[in-house]
């Protein structure tokens, strides 16, 4: 059944903006335009915005999901101008500018005047997608919470196995790309075996785990710069990770890893948990836009946009964040806000009938990761470098400042004195269920999307 949605109350005539995507980018732009004279649609495949940054923290039981995870429609219930849809775009009409998505009842379609793509990027296994089974990535409530069920779980079950061998394979945990995601990760994961758990079991001593971060490049956190790399390095030896750079993965099943090491040597590595963090590609709606619109693509599938913001001959469609490809700009969340803020500004500005804006001009606010409890690495501009616990006060500071809603930040900053003060963990419950449904309804949408298309064909052939 398609439905063709209704303006928000009290906007008849007003101008529409269509914004697709609740992350950084579709909120910042959304909050901007709270009082601009637009009747304004987001469209989210989740009915929440995700504080993706904290991800590995509620994969590592510090933080609940609902703390990085507020609801779209609770941030916007006050902008009077804006309503919430729940559903997957699957496609856009550039001609008759018009978006349609998917929905638990069927399709919607929803005409706008502006557009506003900031649909974000999922993981990619450089052509390996089969990957996906065994090693998770950490781009979704879903993927954090399934790594929680796998990486608690590991634990639970090396608990009760008797052979030595089979027991080190299950504690040991493997986490692919030395990224800020990677290293944050295998960080947590290295504290919570050696601190949090080490008297809860009697069978095996969890301080034995091992954690592994691998990756093909040669350094760890290598944007930002030889001397935090050396040091975040130094750091995640210090706390029982081991570092293997230069190291390329080239299989994962569900007992281990095979790679090749830096001197072409095969290796097996035997482990039963695994994490991705490396490497993103962009959502799959930047091809439909440039078949449609003739734009370019890049290696990672984002759209070559104008500088502002803009696809080529269509002014009314910006594209944002992580989808795009502009002057070489990183996909984090700070080049996200600032164009969501941007592409709001120019609409705004169009509607005054006031003349363009100048260029998009991104405003480098630096970058931080956290290796271990009390110890974190920021680069900020071209001259500030900090390594240790001022920066880990800095990175404490901006990401509370950047999280949602104060119940949010006051609960959060309990957990994290639970965990960094304490040793804790408040989240520590695990699933059989995180473990096994993103599998379960991957193979039911593939199987939907089949008998779709079964459909379809048999339609035509009648035809």
């Amino acid at each position: 059944m398609t439905q063709n949605l209704p303006r928000s109350d009290g906007h008849d005539g007003a101008h529409r903006v269509v914004v697709i995507g609740t992350g950084f980018g579709g909120l910042f732009a959304t909050r901007k335009l709270r009082k601009a004279p637009v009747d304004l649609t987001m469209i989210g495949s989740t009915s929440h915005h995700l504080f993706q940054p904290l991800l590995y923290q509620v994969a590592t039981g510090v933080l609940s999901q609902g703390e990085i995870a507020p609801a779209t429609r609770e941030i916007l219930r006050r902008q009077r101008n804006a309503r919430v849809v729940l559903g997957e775009v699957t496609d856009i009409d550039v001609a008759a500018r018009t978006v349609t998505s998917r929905n638990a009842v069927g399709e919607a379609v929803t005409p706008y005047d502006s557009l506003i793509v900031a649909a974000g990027a999922g993981q990619s296994y450089f052509g390996n997608d089969h990957f996906a089974e065994f090693a998770p990535g950490m781009k979704s409530i879903d993927d954090a919470l399934e790594l929680r069920g796998r990486i608690f779980g590991a634990f639970e079950i090396a608990e009760l196995i008797t052979d030595p061998a089979e027991v080190e394979e299950w504690l040991t945990f493997v986490v692919v790309g030395a990224g800020p995601t990677g290293v944050e990760m295998a960080g947590q994961i290295a504290e919570l075996a050696h601190s949090t758990l080490r008297r809860d079991f009697r069978n095996i001593d969890p301080t034995r785990a091992r954690i592994l971060l691998l990756d093909a490049a040669p350094a760890v956190l290598g944007s930002f710069g030889d001397r935090l790399s050396a040091k975040a390095k130094k750091q995640l030896e210090h706390i029982g990770v081991e570092v293997q750079l230069n190291v390329k993965v080239v299989g994962v099943d569900s007992s281990g890893v095979d790679v090749v090491d830096p001197d072409g040597t095969p290796r097996r590595i035997a482990s039963r948990t695994k994490v991705w963090a490396a490497g993103v590609s962009a959502s799959g709606l930047g091809r439909t836009l440039a078949e449609q619109t003739g734009a370019e693509l890049d290696r990672a599938g984002r759209v070559k946009v104008l500088p502002d913001t803009t696809l080529p001959g269509h002014p009314e469609i910006f594209v944002i964040g992580d989808m795009m490809a502009l002057d070489g700009l990183p996909g984090v969340a700070q080049v996200a806000m600032q164009q969501g803020k941007y592409a709001a500004k120019t609409i705004i500005h169009r509607l005054k009938g006031e003349g363009a804006l100048p260029p998009f001009r991104y405003r480098d606010k630096g970058s931080m990761a956290t290796v271990s409890r009390f110890h974190a690495v920021a680069s900020v501009g071209s001259r500030v470098r900090l390594a240790g616990f001022i920066a880990w006060l800095m990175w404490l500071a901006v990401h509370i400042v950047y999280l949602i809603g104060f119940k949010n930040r006051v609960t959060t900053l309990m957990h994290w004195a639970v965990t960094f003060i304490g040793r804790g963990r408040s989240e520590r419950v695990a699933t059989e269920q995180q473990v096994f449904a993103r599998m379960a309804l991957a193979r039911e949408k593939t199987a939907t999307d089949a008998a779709e298309e079964a459909n379809i064909d048999t339609k035509t052939s009648v035809a």
